[in-house]
């Protein structure tokens, strides 16, 4: 398990070893888990978007197009 991203916006785990990405929206308190493919792209993404600017707008545009997707609830042990 790796933290890939811990932002007011967003919090994101890889998952190295079952090929999965968790991203968990702060907001809203609510997340899913991307497995192969969709993870990889994800992952992809999530990187044009914090390559190309540091603005949290960003994130929270992003985001925006997985919101539909994100309904499991967050959970915190």
């Amino acid at each position: 398990m790796n933290v890939v991203l811990n932002n007011p916006v967003l919090y994101v785990v890889d998952y190295p070893d079952i090929h999965a990405l968790e991203v968990i929206d702060k907001r809203r308190g609510a997340g899913v888990l991307f497995r192969d493919e969709a993870a990889c792209r994800l992952r992809q993404e999530l990187q044009d978007v914090a390559s190309s600017s540091s603005e949290m707008d960003d994130f929270e545009d992003w985001l925006e197009g997985y919101g539909a997707l994100m309904n499991q609830p967050a959970v915190y042990h």
